[in-house]
Parts: C-alpha cells; sequence; structure tokens
C-alpha cells in the first residue's frame, strides 16, 4: 500500500480546525442572530426555530446517506466538495428573501455541513497516531471555544454595523479559504481506499452497524448529546430569568466560558493520551453532574455565577474530548469516515430529541415570568449524563482488547518477510550465483 506524502501533522491539525471553525460558526451564529434576521425578513419571530431545526434535520439525514458513499473518495477531494458546498448554502443564507429559501438555506447547509465534520475527524484519526490522538483532536475541538469566543461576537457586531447578512457572507468568504487550503495543502488520502479494496478488508454498512463496539459507540453518542442538548439550549434563558443575571453581559460570560474551554479541550487531549478516556472522561462527567444540580437543581447564593459556568464548561469540555478520541478508534481506516457519518446522524437526532422534543415538554413560562421545568431538565441530563462512564469503560476496554492481536499480526507479517529474504533465488542449472548475488542475499 502505497503512503501519502509526509505532511506536518500541526499543519493539517490547523487546517482541520480552520474546517471545523467555518462549520460551527456557521452552525452557532444563527439563533442569536434570529432577532436581526427576522426583522429583515419579516419572520414570525416564533418561526425562527425552523431555520436551526432545519438544519439539525438535514445534517441528520446527511449522515445517514454519507454512511453509503463517504468512504468510497479521496478525503482530501470529498472534504473540498463538502465545505464547497456549505460556503454556496451560507452564502445563500445570506441572500434569503423570506422564510422560505432561509430554510431551504439551512437545509443545503446541513446537506453539506454534517459529512464536512465526519471528514475531518475522519482525516486526523487516519494521520494522527493513536498514542497523539487525544491531544490532536482537543486541538481541533478548540475550534468551538474559538467559534463562540471570537466568531460568535464577530457575527454580532457585524449584523450590528452592516446588517443581517454580512454574517452569512462573511464566514462563506472565509470558508473559500478553508477550500484552497484543503486542495493546496492537504496530501492525497486514498490509503482506506486501498486498505478496503484488500481480500478480507470490504466492509458493507450493514456489517459495520451489526459490529458490537460500533453500536456502543453510538449508543454512548446518543447519550452524550442528548444530556448536553436537553439543557444547553436553555441555559441562557435560566441565567437570566431565573438566576437573575443580566441579559446585557451574557456575550461576557460565554467570552470567559470560551476561554476556559479552549484551554480545558487542549489540556485534556494530552490527558487522554496519558491516561486514556474512561479516567479523563469519568472526571468530566461527575464533574459536570456536580455543575448541573448547583446551576440548574440546588443553585446556592454564595457560587459566583461565573464560577458555576466556567465548571460547566471545564467539565463538557474534558467528558467531549474523552469520548471523541474514543470513537475515532473504533473503525479500522477503511470505513471511518462512514463510521462517523453515521455517528453524527445519531448525535443529530440526539440532539434534536433533546432541545425540540423532551425539554419543550417540561419547560413552562410561569405567570411571574420564570422559567419553570428547569430542574426536571437538570435531573434528565443528569441521568443520561451518568450512563456515559459505563460505556467509555466497555468500549475503551473492547478497543483495548484489539492492540495485542494487531500486534501479533505485525509481528507475524515481518517474521514471513524476513524468512522469505533469506530465501535464494532460483539459478540456471549448471551455473553458479554471482558473487554479488551471493554476498546480497547473505
Amino acid at each position: 500500500m502505497s503512503s501519502p506524502p509526509a505532511v506536518s501533522e500541526r499543519a493539517v491539525i490547523f487546517l482541520i480546525g480552520a474546517v471545523q471553525f467555518v462549520n460551527i460558526l456557521d452552525f452557532v451564529m444563527v439563533m442569536p442572530l434570529g432577532p436581526f434576521f427576522a426583522e429583515g425578513l419579516q419572520i414570525d419571530s416564533a418561526h425562527i426555530g425552523y431555520v436551526a431545526g432545519s438544519y439539525t434535520a438535514a445534517a441528520s439525514v446527511a449522515g445517514l446517506v454519507g454512511g453509503y458513499f463517504l468512504d468510497r473518495f479521496d478525503r482530501r477531494k470529498a472534504l473540498a466538495v463538502s465545505m464547497l458546498g456549505l460556503v454556496l448554502a451560507t452564502a445563500a443564507g445570506g441572500l434569503a428573501s423570506g422564510l422560505s429559501t432561509m430554510v431551504l438555506a439551512r437545509v443545503m447547509a446541513g446537506i453539506f455541513g454534517g459529512p464536512a465534520t465526519s471528514l475531518s475527524l475522519a482525516i486526523i484519526a487516519d494521520i494522527i497516531p493513536a498514542e497523539r490522538r487525544g491531544k490532536a483532536m482537543g486541538a481541533v475541538m478548540g475550534s468551538f471555544s474559538v467559534a463562540q469566543v471570537v466568531g460568535l461576537p464577530l457575527s454580532l457586531q457585524a449584523a450590528n454595523l452592516a446588517g443581517w447578512r454580512a454574517p452569512f457572507l462573511g464566514v462563506a468568504a472565509m470558508g473559500v479559504l478553508v477550500v484552497l487550503g484543503a486542495i493546496f495543502f492537504l496530501p492525497p488520502m486514498r490509503g482506506h481506499l486501498e486498505q478496503g479494496a484488500r481480500p478480507g478488508h470490504k466492509v458493507g454498512t450493514l456489517e459495520l452497524l451489526g459490529r458490537r463496539d460500533v453500536q456502543l459507540s453510538y449508543v454512548m453518542s446518543a447519550f452524550v448529546m442528548m444530556s448536553g442538548f436537553v439543557l444547553i439550549p436553555n441555559i441562557p434563558t435560566h441565567l437570566v430569568q431565573n438566576l437573575g443575571y443580566p441579559r446585557h453581559e451574557l456575550w461576557v460570560l460565554y467570552f470567559v466560558g470560551g476561554f476556559v474551554s479552549f484551554a480545558t479541550l487542549r489540556l485534556a487531549g494530552r490527558w487522554v493520551d496519558k491516561y486514556g478516556s474512561f479516567r479523563v472522561g469519568s472526571i468530566g462527567v461527575f464533574g459536570s453532574v456536580a455543575m448541573t444540580y448547583l446551576g440548574f437543581v440546588n443553585y446556592p447564593q454564595w457560587l459566583p455565577i461565573y464560577a458555576l459556568f466556567m465548571g460547566f464548561m471545564m467539565s463538557m469540555g474534558l467528558r467531549n474530548v474523552a469520548y471523541n478520541t474514543l470513537t475515532s478508534r473504533v473503525p479500522e481506516n477503511a470505513v471511518r469516515a462512514r463510521f462517523l457519518s453515521l455517528q453524527s446522524a445519531i448525535s443529530h437526532m440526539a440532539s434534536a430529541l433533546g432541545s425540540a422534543a423532551i425539554a419543550p415538554l417540561m419547560l413552562t413560562n410561569l405567570p411571574d415570568g420564570r422559567l419553570g421545568g428547569v430542574a426536571e431538565v437538570a435531573w434528565v441530563s443528569i441521568v443520561l449524563t451518568l450512563l456515559v462512564p459505563l460505556m467509555l469503560y466497555i468500549v475503551e476496554r473492547r478497543v483495548r482488547s484489539r492492540v495485542p492481536s494487531a500486534q501479533a499480526v505485525q509481528t507475524a507479517e515481518a517474521a514471513a518477510k524476513a524468512a522469505v529474504a533469506q530465501v535464494p533465488a532460483p539459478t540456471p542449472a549448471g551455473t553458479a550465483p554471482l558473487p554479488s548475488q551471493s554476498n546480497s542475499q547473505r
């Protein structure tokens, strides 16, 4: 199997981080920009949720469909096409003329944005060795914090200064640079195609879904995403209406929380490489459970909201890096993009179920202006979160159990090659090998 040209791991991590920054910013800026484009397009405020929900639904469907074909293409080309589609869809959002065209643009963004995420993580897992992958995943996931700390405030400021269309067009312009970077700086990535073409390595989607470690990984993904998104979308409302945090200072809270999250993600990656996903992820789980209980079930007045929010962001960062690093080790190279695409679909489904189905059934607006049902939603999040360490333990144990057998196979292959190299080449009858041949064989 031919190996791809040597490439700097740091350059690949930076470029994939840029891909994720554009992708994530395209997603997270839409809801805060809702009041801006709702006024400009005469959209009823009650219908803004359709704009965000259309992206999630489309990304989920794209993940299911992408699971059948993403591993059939060079990862570099597939990523460039996905990002180009996202760029065009984001620009179309900035040119929308009403609710229907905006929803259509967000559907297209979800169709291309979901596979772009799966391909990005697949590229990191293909290039970065397992012993350094946690650090790399932490660096790439730090793009979420950068999007929150830098991208989101700039998007809101651009909307204030130049109108609601400016953020969409600006993100599309950044996406063009990322597409060019993927084309000109990433090496061709066809190793998974060559591996999949070898006898015994071709794996169908149904066969992949039939694997126990894959099933466990997808269940863990559902728990992680549902436990987070049943609560996260309601945090700003809870802080303002229930805890009395000033609405005009929310951006400061998210700004500080984003910096804390960024630092945590970088450290978490190193810790996962050193101590394993189960240990680091469990610390994050129990930290997030504690912060959820204190912040949403029984808030102590002596606890500053800044400390609560930073603790929550740190805990979520530890858990998410551990979980993403572990799941990247479950599939082999030939089916990694397919595995991650299907995982993306399940994650988006779980997120939508938590934020758009479970939480709205439990939350109510009370007569005094407070948000009711927050404690009940928090308990749902806590119960789902507490299931994650068990899943981390089982999946990590299954992944590690494959390592000795893989080493044994490599040792056997090396021994076979050495044995073949020691066998003398056949020579015509009645002749002796040339001195140079004899010496080389010895």
